[in-house]
C-alpha cells in the first residue's frame, strides 16, 4: 500500500507539470499569434498611408489632372470649330451644288422653249408690251442656242421583221439574249418544298448517263482504229519499198518534180561549196 501510494503521488505531480507545461505552451503561441497580428494590422494601416500619400503627390496629382482637363477642353473647342467650318464648307458647297443644277436645268430649258424667242413682228410670251422690261427669261433666251433635235429616231430590233428579208437591207438577227432569272417568291403556306429548292432542282444542268456518255465502241476497238489512222496519216507514198525482193525490178524510176523540170537538174543543193583560203594553209597539200 505504501508502495501504491507513492507511485501515485509521483505521477500526480508528473502529470501536473506536463499538463502546466503544456498550457504554457498554448499561451505563449496564442500570444505569439495575436502579436503578429497587431503587427500585420500596423503594417497594413502604414502602407496604406503611404500609398494613398504616394498616389496623391505623384500619380493622381489634382493640379496635374486639372490641366490635362482643361487641355482636353481646348482641344474639343479647336475640334468643335473645325468641324463647325468643315460643316458650313459643306452646306456651301451643297447650296453651289442646287445652285449649278439649277441654272443648268434653266438653260437646258431655254435651249428647248427657243421658239417663244420675240422676234420684231411679234413679241414673246415673256417680252410683253404690257412690261416695263423684259423677263429674265427672255435674256436667258436670246443668249442660248436652240437644241437640235433628232431627225429620225433609230428604229429599235423589233421593227425589223420577215419583210426585211427579200430586200436584203438587213441579215436576219435571232435574239440570243439569257433568259430572266426566275422571281423569287416566299414560300407557299402548306406543306410545299422550298422555292430555292425547286428552282435548282428545275434549272440543274444535264447529267448524261453513262450509256450516253461513254462510247459505243470498245476501248480496243477505238484504239486499233487510231492507230489506223496515225498509220495512214504519217504514211508518205502508198507504194510499199521492199529492198529484199525483185518486185520494184522492173519499174521505171519516177522522179520529184523538182528534178524533172525541163531545165534539168540544178546543182545547189546537191552540191557541197566551201571558201578556199591559201593564206591560212598550214601545209601546200
Amino acid at each position: 500500500r505504501y508502495l501504491t501510494k507513492m507511485v501515485i503521488t509521483i505521477q500526480k505531480w508528473w502529470r501536473g507539470y506536463q499538463s502546466r507545461k503544456y498550457f504554457r505552451k498554448i499561451v505563449a503561441t496564442a500570444y505569439f499569434i495575436m502579436k503578429m497580428n497587431f503587427y500585420n494590422e500596423m503594417a497594413v494601416r502604414i502602407q496604406k498611408r503611404w500609398r494613398g500619400y504616394y498616389v496623391r503627390k505623384y500619380i493622381h496629382n489634382y493640379y496635374a489632372l486639372k490641366r490635362y482637363l482643361e487641355a482636353i477642353s481646348l482641344n474639343n473647342e479647336v475640334v468643335r470649330s473645325e468641324l463647325q467650318e468643315y460643316t458650313e464648307m459643306k452646306e456651301k458647297e451643297e447650296k453651289k451644288k442646287d445652285l449649278e443644277k439649277k441654272e443648268k436645268e434653266k438653260k437646258y430649258q431655254a435651249r428647248k422653249m427657243h421658239y417663244l424667242l420675240s422676234t420684231e413682228q411679234i413679241p414673246g410670251i415673256y417680252n410683253s408690251p404690257f412690261r416695263k422690261f423684259p423677263d429674265p427669261m427672255e435674256l436667258l433666251l436670246k443668249n442660248s442656242k436652240p437644241l437640235n433635235h433628232r431627225q429620225q429616231q433609230m428604229k429599235s430590233d423589233s421593227a425589223y421583221g420577215l419583210y426585211d428579208w427579200p430586200t436584203c437591207r438587213k441579215p436576219p438577227t435571232f435574239s440570243t439574249k439569257e433568259s430572266l432569272p426566275p422571281i423569287v417568291r416566299q414560300k407557299p403556306q402548306g406543306p410545299f418544298r422550298n422555292t430555292a429548292e425547286v428552282l435548282l432542282q428545275r434549272y440543274k444542268p444535264l447529267e448524261p448517263t453513262l450509256r450516253v456518255a461513254a462510247s459505243v465502241h470498245s476501248p480496243l476497238e477505238k484504239a486499233r482504229e487510231d492507230m489506223k489512222r496515225e498509220k495512214w496519216r504519217n504514211c508518205i507514198h502508198n507504194n510499199e519499198f521492199l529492198p529484199f525482193s525483185s518486185y520494184h525490178k522492173n519499174e521505171k524510176y519516177k522522179p520529184s518534180i523538182l528534178r524533172a523540170g525541163k531545165y534539168g537538174q540544178e546543182a545547189y543543193g546537191c552540191k557541197h561549196f566551201r571558201e578556199v583560203e591559201p593564206k591560212k594553209w598550214v601545209a601546200d597539200k
